[in-house]
């Protein structure tokens, strides 16, 4: 079991229409709703059912639902693995070239220690959610906490803002029950009556079933889910490739070479053809820049956490211009690289390359581009040093950086 099938269970909200997320949901989801309201007003017209219990109920199975939602999406940034440290191809990658949804995440993984700041307030709002008596304040905490989140994704274009203001709503039918006694208390000082309702269960295996369910619940989404999603930041997270790239090649490079058929092409920022440089990056992945601008950019920006190939995996290259991602294989025997272009809308984009590394610092490639035109690189590596590495390098040492 990975942590990445949990989530995908904690993840589940009510799907009517096909396709991305929307609203048209809620409104299908309300009509059936007042249709069940007037049945069950006509069915329970004398008031024989207590509604104390009903509400104990609804109310109880709401709050832990919101709390595994919660911890889903906390374990995910306590270990961050939702916005990873940008890759060497990101870095090298004009701001202007991201959309908005990727410039956020990007911002947030370059801070992984408020990311898990932030996953462990999650966390910490689906504790109080698991307990009675402290439901309403963690119910309080997710409506501020969840509302910021809402507000980010319609800011940034993001997909998940549907979901986001599902779980508010449930956050706000927990706090419900205890929001008039404590504007009572609290705004206007008034004497208020606490909740005195206690739900009777009489049977013992009413009891133990209780407790069964509650223990179940606690290790399977606290304890196992917790444990399995640090295995996975450490061994196999789901937004970059797990495949060790070629030994010693990491970095970026300038294109100091390039023959189409033979015919050298000059460096020239408008050349479509022509490379303008190449990251490898430590694990299977080059990307290649070029003035070939994505007519279709992949720009999914919901949370998907299934478990994925290495080739599915398309963090790296989502939201993203100006540079082509591609998953290699290599043989060290025979000197090839094969190259298979990440997109999924350019699955037929496929290089077969020789490469030869004259020095440490230098690889170059030769072979047949998918037009099957002979192409010769000259790939020199560039020591770059990298802005935000150096500013936290000069942060641990305590000084400052000279620009």
């Amino acid at each position: 079991l990975r942590y990445e099938d949990i989530f995908t269970v904690a993840h589940y909200s009510p799907r009517l229409i096909a396709g991305s997320q929307t609203f048209a949901d809620w409104g299908i989801i309300l009509i059936l709703s007042l249709v069940g309201a007037v049945i069950w007003a006509y069915v329970d017209r004398d008031k024989q059912r207590d509604e104390n219990k009903w509400e104990y109920w609804i109310r109880a199975i709401v709050r832990y639902r919101l709390a595994i939602a919660l911890l889903a999406y906390g374990f995910i940034k306590l270990y961050p693995l939702q916005a990873p440290y940008p890759s060497l191809s990101n870095l090298n990658t004009p701001y202007g070239d991201f959309t908005r949804w990727k410039l956020f995440s990007l911002s947030l993984g370059i801070v992984p220690s408020y990311q898990s700041f932030l996953g462990g307030v999650e966390i910490a709002a689906a504790l109080l959610l698991l307990f009675r008596k402290t439901a309403s304040f963690g119910a309080l905490i997710v409506v501020f906490f969840t509302g910021n989140v809402f507000m980010s994704n319609l800011a940034y274009e993001g997909g998940e803002y549907v979901y986001s203001a599902y779980l508010i709503s449930l956050a706000i039918f927990v706090l419900a029950f205890d929001v008039q006694r404590l504007t009572n208390l609290l705004v206007f000082q008034r004497p208020t009556i606490p909740n005195s309702f206690r739900l009777s269960l009489k049977e013992p295996w009413q009891r133990y079933g209780r407790l069964g369910l509650k223990t179940l619940v606690f290790f399977f989404f606290v304890v196992l889910l917790g444990f399995r999603t640090r295995w996975g930041y450490l061994h196999d997270p789901y937004q970059f490739p797990e495949t060790k790239g070629l030994s010693g090649v990491k970095g970026l490079y300038n294109v100091t070479v390039f023959r189409l058929n033979h015919d050298t092409l000059a460096y020239s920022l408008t050349d479509s053809v022509r490379w303008k440089n190449v990251v490898f990056e430590p694990w299977a992945t080059i990307s290649i820049a070029a003035n070939q601008p994505t007519a279709d950019i992949d720009s999914a920006n919901s949370e998907n956490v299934a478990a994925k190939t290495d080739l599915e995996k398309t963090y790296e290259l989502q939201g993203t211009n100006g540079r082509r991602y591609y998953s290699y294989g290599f043989d060290t025997v025979g000197h090839t690289l094969t190259l298979r272009n990440k997109n999924a809308r350019d699955s037929l984009d496929k290089w077969v390359l020789q490469y030869t590394r004259a020095d440490s610092g230098r690889i170059v490639l030769s072979g047949f581009n998918p037009k099957h035109d002979s192409v010769y690189v000259v790939l020199d590596r560039i020591d770059k040093k990298y802005l935000l590495e150096e500013a936290a390098k000069a942060g641990r040492n305590g000084r400052n950086i000279k620009l």
